[in-house]
């Protein structure tokens, strides 16, 4: 893990301290960078995740998508776990503690859209951080890109759907408009232009693709947080009110996390999936791609919402319980490889 992915956790809670001070010192400054939108899609936000996602799909090989077939147990977990449990498991977490357990200590106008960021966060499978969960298990570079194709493949199709169905449980009502303008700005055109750009480097060479993602590597956080720093400062005044709010929230991304990457894990196991395999199917049904839920919590909801605020909870998290699950599946290989094995 290079420095920006290793201290992650750090520089979001910095991140989160600097936009709280800067909006509540200029708060005239980010009152006008609000209101620079076009049809409800702000312009500096949206130029700051194209920066975030972009790279990062660079990387995906959509060819890979032929070797799903050497490993087809441990791709059906992984597309079980991320599309049949992974979603309704959150919906069903957001419920039970945001407008049951935890609602008297959150604010009441905003448990819909709490449960709608939650939601946001589970139905996006990660895409490049697993890259990294899966090197330090040690797991197949092959299966891990091809698991990430395969899912990419099926987010440009079914997000949309999947989180109008969630948030239409939950009585959460979106415009579809909006939805679907989201999903074609931060998932079908990114890919396309992606996959067009990873093409013309890879004419040039291994070596000239190899630099360039050397390069542009470091985007992808450096906007994330300037998007971070955005967001805190139009939440600045909600989050001081109730400091209680990001731990609350916490909590059922938390056993989300725990509950889906066991779950991917044992039914490797059970299914005598190989170790190398199972790492990875358990690490991405365990992680999210939060840049694309931070995106479409803003457009859906707003900077202010309780919903982008939910999904920051989810990258603050992110590196230390995914480092903590790596621990797991590491220690536990002995484990796992006698019950693959019987």
């Amino acid at each position: 893990m290079n420095l920006f992915e290793r201290w992650l956790s750090l520089w979001v809670f910095l991140c989160i301290v600097a936009g709280i001070a800067l909006g509540q010192l200029f708060p005239p400054l980010f009152q006008a960078i609000g209101r620079m939108e076009v049809a409800r899609v702000n312009l500096p936000v949206g130029a700051l995740i194209w920066v975030m996602i972009i790279p990062m799909l660079v990387k995906v090989d959509f060819g890979a998508l032929g070797q799903v077939r050497r490993h087809v147990r441990g791709i059906g977990v992984t597309l079980f776990v991320n599309w049949l449990i992974k979603p309704f498991s959150m919906a069903l977490l957001g419920w039970l503690f945001v407008r049951q357990l935890f609602a008297p200590w959150l604010p009441a106008d905003q448990l819909d859209s709490y449960i709608a960021g939650l939601i946001l966060l589970a139905a996006a499978p990660c895409t490049a951080m697993v890259f990294v969960w899966s090197r330090l298990t040690n797991g197949d570079p092959l299966f891990t890109l091809s698991q990430v194709a395969l899912n990419d493949s099926i987010m440009v199709i079914a997000f949309a759907p999947l989180v109008a169905f969630l948030l239409g449980l939950s009585a959460i009502t979106v415009p579809w408009d909006t939805l679907l303008t989201s999903v074609v700005l931060y998932i079908v055109i990114p890919v396309l232009f992606a996959q067009w750009w990873r093409k013309r480097l890879l004419a040039r060479g291994q070596a000239v693709f190899d630099a360039a993602m050397q390069r542009i590597g470091p985007w992808s956080i450096v906007a994330l947080l300037a998007t971070l720093v955005l967001l805190f400062a139009f939440q600045g005044e909600a989050i001081l009110k109730q400091p209680l709010v990001i731990a609350l929230l916490a909590v059922p991304i938390l056993i989300q996390v725990v509950f889906n990457s066991a779950l991917a894990y044992w039914l490797n196991r059970r299914l005598g999936e190989a170790h190398n395999v199972a790492c990875p199917s358990a690490l991405i049904g365990a992680s999210n791609f939060f840049e694309l839920a931070v995106a479409a919590a803003i457009s859906l909801f707003g900077f202010e919402s309780g919903a982008a605020l939910a999904t920051v909870v989810g990258v603050l998290i992110e590196v230390p319980v995914m480092l903590a699950v790596v621990h797991v599946v590491n220690r536990s290989k002995g484990w796992y490889e006698a019950g693959a094995s019987t």
